[in-house]
């Protein structure tokens, strides 16, 4: 299917809203699943974690942060510009158990797709802390939204322009550490991040869900990217997840693999920033 861009937000420097025209795919979305765009023919297809969706207006909510070419190019499209494929939903949604407490914990990019899961463990009756995490007060999104979703809001940042000064994890162990976490921890962001969570929650044999958003690249399973050893069974993200227990992922293996495509990133970006010199040259040029 495709999609049109209703609405574009710029959130902070490098990161964008979108609210997107698909009816039929909001009706089907849950919280944790995600969907594939693709701009254009010539660009890649970007997995993207549902950031909220609405069946009322036949909209979903996608959040992307600029980190490469092709998400640049997504960054500068317009309102109204019309995506050449938008699949989905994708992957397993979240489960979310009757419990009476969950602490919700993001980082970064991770806040967003945290958002639907804490407007649905509160619809569910929990009483739902969120505690999201940036770097500092520029990167800070979604505030308001999380404040009027859930029961408690905690922004932490790295350098204390905005809320705490710290990280999730030292927000996360004091909650441990006077056991106000809950009976479930949900954690979304870098892999560093979901992996230091789930430490902490271990120790107090709380269950913890991690979502492996980070490791997919086709969406399908079939390109293999997104394997993970979950219980020390293979298992695979874009298919079987994004969300896992993080108790049981091997996140030491995937560590490893994380840098895998740092080579072709960088050389994108090389050719990205011949084109751009060239481009400016031109302009040059012609106004000479």
């Amino acid at each position: 299917m495709t999609g049109r861009i209703l609405r574009r937000v710029q959130l902070t420097a490098d990161t964008f809203e979108w609210e997107v025209e698909a009816d039929a795919l909001a009706r089907a979305a849950h919280p944790g699943q995600f969907v594939m765009v693709r701009l254009h023919g010539g660009s890649e297809r970007i997995p993207l974690t549902l950031a909220d969706f609405d069946t009322a207006r036949g909209v979903v909510t996608l959040v992307v942060l600029a980190a490469g070419k092709s998400t640049r190019e997504m960054m500068a499209a317009p309102e109204g510009t019309t995506l050449q494929s938008l699949a989905g939903p994708l992957g397993m949604p979240s489960e979310i158990p009757a419990v009476e407490r969950v602490t919700l914990v993001g980082g970064g990019l991770g806040v967003a797709p945290l958002y639907p899961q804490v407007k649905a463990f509160r619809a569910a009756g929990a009483r739902v802390t969120a505690v999201v995490g940036f770097r500092s007060r520029a990167r800070v999104f979604w505030e308001d939204r999380f404040a009027a979703a859930g029961d408690e809001l905690i922004v932490v940042t790295e350098d204390g322009t905005r809320g705490e000064r710290g990280r999730v994890t030292d927000v996360l162990a004091r909650r441990i550490a006077d056991s106000s976490c809950g009976e479930r921890v949900v954690a979304i962001g870098p892999l560093a991040m979901m992996r230091a969570c789930a430490e902490l929650t271990r120790a107090v044999a709380v269950p913890t869900i991690v979502s492996l958003n980070p490791i997919m690249v086709d969406g399908t399973g079939m390109c293999g990217s997104c394997r993970v050893l979950v219980g020390g069974r293979m298992r695979f993200a874009c298919v079987e997840g994004p969300e896992f227990d993080g108790h049981a992922v091997d996140f030491a293996d995937l560590a490893l693999r994380q840098p895998r495509f740092r080579a072709e990133e960088r050389r994108a970006r090389a050719v990205e920033e011949s084109c751009r010199l060239v481009a400016a040259a031109d302009r040059s040029e012609q106004s000479g």
